[in-house]
């Protein structure tokens, strides 16, 4: 567990166990988004835990403030050819319990992410955001994030 320094406590960010994936999916849930894409069956949650458990190229971080899950997001080292042959880390599914919001933890676990990134060897980190959330996107520009591309996707049902 690696601790993060707020203002006001420490926190411990920690790589997710299998039970933690019901307080994950409550975490994505809990959001204007989520509470439209997210299910209540956690089977495919645990299998897409499983699959992301065992890769190392991914890694599902939790933070914990004493017995609580305040939040978590999700890294994925994405080696290439481009950039010189970068290593690049992509952040997805960043979220932050809503009893912690406004206390600094997010801005906390998105420099840890980059610092774990760096240790990695990542020289690019990169994230989308959905276009329908302003406050994130101005956070990440906060952050010295650059929307320098359009990013695009395409559901496959």
């Amino acid at each position: 567990m690696t601790p993060l320094e707020l203002a006001d406590r420490t926190v411990h960010v920690d790589r997710a166990r299998r039970e933690d994936v019901p307080a994950v999916v409550a975490l994505l849930a809990d959001d204007v988004l989520g509470r439209e894409r997210e299910a209540t069956d956690l089977e495919p949650y645990l299998a897409a835990f499983d699959a992301v458990d065992a890769d190392p190229a991914h890694l599902l971080a939790v933070v914990r403030d004493g017995d609580e899950l305040a939040g978590t997001l999700q890294l994925t080292f994405l080696p290439g050819l481009s950039r010189g042959g970068a290593l690049r880390l992509q952040v997805e599914a960043v979220r932050v319990a809503a009893t912690h919001r406004g206390t600094g933890l997010g801005t906390a676990m998105i420099g840890w992410a980059v610092e774990h990134g760096r240790e990695r060897g990542a020289t690019l980190v990169q994230l989308t955001t959905d276009k329908q959330r302003a406050d994130a996107r101005r956070f990440y520009e906060r952050l010295g994030f650059v929307a320098s591309h359009e990013g695009m996707k395409l559901a496959i049902d």
